[in-house]
């Protein structure tokens, strides 16, 4: 995903030198093009994040588009009060790149795993919050990026995603429509993905289509704002709905989706969450290691799955 923003940020800022980069002590190798070619366009701050932020804002106050980059932990935790006053408070459309969702950095520990992020950013008055997954709704979404009149907040993965994506189901992304990847849309079980889970969702939809349970597969790239006509069609459409994502169940997509529900008074709705629990991931391991180790393992997800639809055992 971050070779995807990379490589649109310097499309953009081949032809527009009010683009900013600004970055606290990361990104080595990773924008060594980038800053070859733009150096007066970058800028690294050091082991600075609040002052980033703070120096963000500043810039994007006269007229620089400005794009900030950090793992999750050190962008988003460490620097939450200037997120709050210095940019929503005044509604500057500076670009939060945030690398390392969920259970990426497993391998460094708790202190490094982005698992309540989503809560805490949807949380916040005037951002707008978005969680790809996969590289070509990177690419969209960092191209809509340029016409924000608000602050955003961007989840990414780290490198080596899967594409998920074809040309054609591309072809049909909007801003705050989930995007459907697999099916009609007219199925009875609808699962609802947010971010760099969606990989492995398209791996539990292919298992339980041999088993022969046809269901649809929706990327929620947006969680703010999230048009509620959309969500509503696959509310209204679905007998069961399966919520999948890398994110404490808490105030992520399975809270957005549910507060959803009593809004429009559908009580009734059938809804499965796969999420992480609300506690801290206290191993150490790769990402895959710590989702078999949590509610995120795949024969788990298909066997419940499989249980609340009544299938019989292939």
């Amino acid at each position: 995903m971050r070779k995807v923003f990379v490589k649109k940020l310097i499309e953009f800022a081949s032809s527009d030198s009010s683009i900013m980069l600004l970055t606290g002590d990361l990104g080595f190798s990773v924008f060594d093009d980038y800053k070859k070619m733009f150096p007066k366009q970058f800028l690294n701050v050091g082991l600075s994040e609040q002052s980033m932020i703070g120096m963000a804002s500043g810039m994007a106050l006269e007229g620089k588009k400005v794009f900030v980059y950090s793992i999750i932990p050190f962008l988003i935790y460490r620097a939450l009060e200037q997120i709050r006053n210095d940019l929503c408070y005044q509604k500057l459309p500076v670009k939060l790149i945030g690398v390392g969702s969920g259970l990426v950095y497993g391998g460094q520990g708790g202190t490094h795993h982005a698992i309540e992020d989503l809560g805490i950013m949807t949380s916040l008055p005037d951002i707008m919050v978005f969680a790809p997954g996969d590289p070509l709704e990177v690419e969209k979404i960092i191209e809509h990026s340029l016409n924000f009149e608000l602050p955003c907040y961007i989840r990414l993965n780290k490198a080596g995603d899967t594409l998920v994506n074809t040309a054609e189901t591309i072809k049909h992304f909007e801003l705050g429509k989930p995007l459907r990847v697999k099916g009609s849309g007219t199925e009875k079980v609808a699962i609802l993905a947010a971010g760099n889970i969606l990989p492995l969702t398209i791996e539990i939809f292919e298992d339980l289509s041999r088993k022969g349970l046809n269901t649809s597969v929706y990327s929620v790239h947006t969680l703010k704002p999230i048009a509620g006509e959309a969500l509503n069609n696959i509310l209204m459409t679905s007998d069961i709905i399966v919520i999948i994502e890398e994110h404490i169940q808490r105030n992520g997509l399975y809270t957005l989706v549910s507060s959803f529900t009593q809004l429009e008074n559908l009580y009734n709705k059938n809804i499965l969450c796969f999420s992480l629990d609300d506690c801290f991931v206290h191993k150490v391991g790769k990402q895959d290691f710590l989702r078999e180790a949590t509610r995120l393992k795949k024969s788990g997800i298909i066997d419940t799955i499989v249980k609340r639809c009544a299938l019989p055992p292939v």
